[in-house]
Formats: C-alpha cells, sequence, structure tokens
C-alpha cells in the first residue's frame, strides 16, 4: 500500500506528519519504505536518523546528435517534432539541450538517416538508508538541474512496490506533485488553520480529485488560527483525519530533530488517531 502525505503548501508540517507517522508504524512492527520526493531539499533522514549509504548517480537519456549524417536544414523534422523545443537547426547545424530535454526518444525514432543516438546526463543522486526497521529512500537534485521529476521517479523505481511505502511528496501542487502521487493508493493532506493554508489546501485538493486518488486531511497546529478549515472540510465532505495542537513543545522538539512522538506528551494518542483514520478510509489493517 502507498500513502502519500502531501500539502499545498510548504511548511505545514507535511514532513512531520510524515516521519511520525513511519516511526510509529515501525514500533508496531511494520516494515515502512519511506521514500523523500523533495529532491530539491530533502530532510526526513535528519528526523529518522537513517544514515545514509549506497548512494548512486541516477541518469535520464538525451539525444546525441552526429553532424556528419545528419541531413541538416534540409530535414529538421526533430525540431519540428520536439515539443519541448530541445532541438534548433543554427546556421545549418543541429543543437540539443540536454536540460530542456524529456528523455521522450522522439527524435531519434523520426530521424530519416539515424543520425541521432542515445546518450545520458546526471540530474542527480539517490541514497538507501535503514533505521528502526525503516528503509528509506532519498533523492537530491543536481545542483541547477530544472526538472525534478525524472529523479522522482528514479527513487520511486529504486523503492519498488513492497509492503507499506510513505510518500513525503513535496509542496504545493506543481509537477514533482503529480509526479510523486502517481502510484499512490490515499493520501494524507496536512493543512494549518490560516487564511493561507485555506486557500493553498483548495488547490492540493482539485489535484487530488482529478488525480482521482482518495484523500483525508490532518490539521497541523490546531488552535493556531480559526475554524475556516474544518468549515471547508465539513463543506466539501472532506473527511479529517486528526488534529496536531499548536504548542511551544512541538517546536522546539522539531528544531531539535525529535520526533514528536517521542518529544511531546499526547503525540503518539494523536498519530494512533491518526492511523485509525486512514484504516477507516482505506478499508485496510496498516499495524
Amino acid at each position: 500500500m502507498n500513502i502519500a502525505i502531501a500539502s499545498g503548501k510548504g511548511g505545514t508540517g507535511k514532513t512531520t506528519v510524515a516521519v511520525n507517522l513511519a516511526a510509529y508504524l515501525s514500533r508496531k512492527g511494520v516494515p515502512v519504505s519511506f521514500v523523500d520526493c523533495d529532491v530539491e531539499e530533502p530532510n526526513a533522514h535528519f528526523f529518522l536518523s537513517a544514515p545514509l549509504q549506497d548512494e548512486r548517480t541516477e541518469r535520464v537519456p538525451v539525444p546525441v546528435i552526429d553532424e556528419d549524417t545528419c541531413l541538416g536544414e534540409s530535414c529538421k523534422k526533430c525540431v519540428e517534432l520536439c515539443r519541448f523545443k530541445a532541438l534548433i537547426c543554427m546556421a545549418g547545424h543541429m543543437m540539443a539541450f540536454p536540460e530542456l530535454c524529456h528523455s521522450c526518444g522522439l527524435c531519434e525514432m523520426a530521424c530519416p538517416v539515424n543520425a541521432i543516438s542515445e546518450g545520458t546526463r546526471d540530474i542527480g543522486v539517490s541514497s538507501v538508508g535503514h533505521a528502526q526497521g525503516i528503509t528509506y529512500y532519498q533523492g537530491l537534485l543536481r545542483i541547477g538541474e530544472a526538472m525534478a521529476p525524472p529523479l522522482i521517479k528514479a527513487i520511486k523505481q529504486r523503492a519498488g512496490q513492497q509492503g507499506l511505502t510513505l510518500l513525503d511528496c513535496p509542496p504545493g501542487a506543481s509537477c514533482p506533485v503529480v509526479c510523486s502521487l502517481q502510484g499512490a493508493d490515499f493520501a494524507v493532506l496536512v493543512a494549518e488553520p490560516t487564511p493561507f493554508g485555506l486557500h493553498d489546501l483548495d488547490i492540493a485538493v482539485q489535484l487530488l480529485r482529478e488525480l482521482d486518488v482518495p484523500f483525508g486531511v490532518v490539521l497541523n497546529r490546531a488552535g493556531m488560527g480559526d475554524d475556516r478549515v474544518e468549515t471547508y472540510l465539513e463543506r466539501e465532505n472532506i473527511p479529517l483525519l486528526g488534529s496536531l495542537p499548536h504548542e511551544r513543545s512541538a517546536a522546539q522538539a522539531y528544531s531539535k530533530g525529535v520526533l514528536l512522538i517521542d518529544g511531546v506528551p499526547g503525540f503518539a494518542e494523536h498519530f494512533e488517531t491518526i492511523i485509525s483514520a486512514i484504516e477507516h478510509q482505506t478499508g485496510r489493517k496498516l499495524a
């Protein structure tokens, strides 16, 4: 079973919820695979204390043009077909821009003289860690790399489909989030009780409905704002999986990299409630 933890905006406590769920379930004897899909700034390993190892460079295919074979201006079929504008013809020569390439392979298939072959370029690294019954997978995007989805796909593929997998998604509703959510059986949206939090929660809700992924909401820092998020959930018939209270001790524990279920009295019960609610919504036992 794949459970994605997502949020409409950054800073709602998405990773906090994800790592505490993973640790709680692991301590109940459930083998957990944790995939940190936030490849631009992965940080879950700090809380899970999973030493990273088995680092691997991830690559994607890109076109390599043989100028001696290429027909140049007289053809330009690859340029015409590339919807991502990763190929241009300049001064009679074909040029490829690997950073714009989406690795679809169409240019290689379409070339009438087989002047395009497949090369590769590095997009980042993936790593694996193990701690307390949790197998942790992480990707770290290469500095300057514009597209995160290829690396997200690589670490998800490396994690495979076995047992319970928690996917810690990037914030927002952009392409990296869509890529992270693909294959999820259920999603947990983490929201905060503020006007900004409600605005971005609604965007995330629209995305999940478009992707047809069942979901529920965890309200983090409950009591900090007002009841507009609860009113919205009731109006939209969205299940509230649980609430985590706004407490100074929780912020202090987080700042030290301590799990809330260990550092704040009563928070283990809150996560037990969330897990029971997920089980109720999915009809499947987690622990």
